[in-house]
């Protein structure tokens, strides 16, 4: 990983080995399966070449510039995009400012305008269906033509399908959504997951039960509210150590009252831990159980609570 600081404007100033750069570029929201193919082939140029390995993103996404009264809701905060990058061993990742000016560069500058940014820029790597470019009119086609001029080769990655149908973000977002945590897991490549400090709660489940530790976790694109096996470690010391629980993700409908109600993603353990509020957690997210919904009393809660438990244990054995 190249301590740098990772935006376009920065790396005018930096002062980046003198080492050819294989870049891949794109929204990559969720670094889905089809994200990695076009990832993973700058990732193994760069080693082949002793290069750098590098990815060019957004941030904002693009629609926020488009569609600024309805912007597309992401599945990954750009913190955890850029670890995630990193976790797949990309050296350098780069977030481009989307703003109006990057969008009216024309199509056939772009190239120049990657070279002017990184003078070592030996190849871009791209989806076949990359877009790019003043109102989009550049294709892989016209991304060829235009980076040959300037000594760049570009390699364009085929679509990767499940099921004969091509996985896209869009796709994921969908299922995620609807509650088909295992659909969007598989699609991804690696498991959906949320992380954030623990909150201090009113500790109502502990006095029926079953103890929580809550993540007050807000999400662009919320999942569907409901019930789902989980499991969480904790950030540092014990971070190799993950615990299997049973998750509720909602609004508690049984022990709130009234619409402004803030989402709380609640974890029970299937063991104990003595982890306490702001120790910073993961959790990933393995099988949806059921929808949340409202009880008639805090005895129906319990009944429903232990059975979602032994579903949890059954799970995980």
């Amino acid at each position: 990983m190249l301590k740098i600081p990772a935006t376009v404007d920065s790396l005018l100033e930096a002062d980046l080995p003198k080492r050819p750069v294989h870049l891949a570029i794109g929204v990559f929201d969720g670094v889905h399966l089809g994200h990695q193919a076009v990832i993973e082939a700058a990732i193994q140029s760069a080693k082949r070449s002793d290069g750098i390995s590098a990815v060019l993103t957004f941030d904002p996404h693009p629609s926020h510039l488009f569609r600024p009264n309805d912007p597309t809701r992401l599945l990954m905060p750009k913190s955890a995009k850029e670890g995630f990058l990193h976790k797949l061993g990309v050296d350098l990742v780069i977030f481009q400012t989307f703003d109006a000016n990057f969008a009216s560069i024309e199509a056939e500058d772009f190239p120049g305008y990657l070279q002017k940014c990184l003078p070592t820029l030996c190849a871009v790597y791209v989806g076949e269906n990359f877009r790019f470019g003043k109102a989009r009119r550049g294709d892989v086609d016209l991304l060829i033509q235009a980076s040959r001029e300037c000594g760049i080769d570009v390699i364009s990655v085929q679509r990767i399908r499940e099921n004969g149908e091509p996985i896209s973000s869009t796709r994921i977002r969908e299922e995620l959504s609807s509650g088909k945590i295992e659909r969007v897991n598989a699609l991804l490549g690696h498991r959906y997951s949320s992380s954030g400090k623990i909150q201090a709660g009113r500790k109502l489940g502990r006095t029926i039960g079953f103890p929580t530790v809550n993540l007050p976790w807000q999400p662009e694109l919320a999942p569907c509210y409901g019930v789902y096996c989980v499991k969480a470690r904790l950030k540092g010391k014990d971070s190799a150590n993950w615990h299997t629980g049973v998750a509720n993700y909602g609004v508690r409908p049984t022990v709130e009252r009234g619409d402004s109600v803030m989402p709380l993603l609640e974890v029970h353990l299937l063991d104990e831990v003595s982890w306490q509020p702001d120790d910073e957690i993961t959790v990933i997210w393995e099988k949806f159980i059921r929808s949340e919904q409202k009880f008639a009393g805090i005895d129906d809660l319990k009944t429903q609570i232990s059975k979602d438990r032994q579903f949890a244990q059954d799970f995980f054995t």
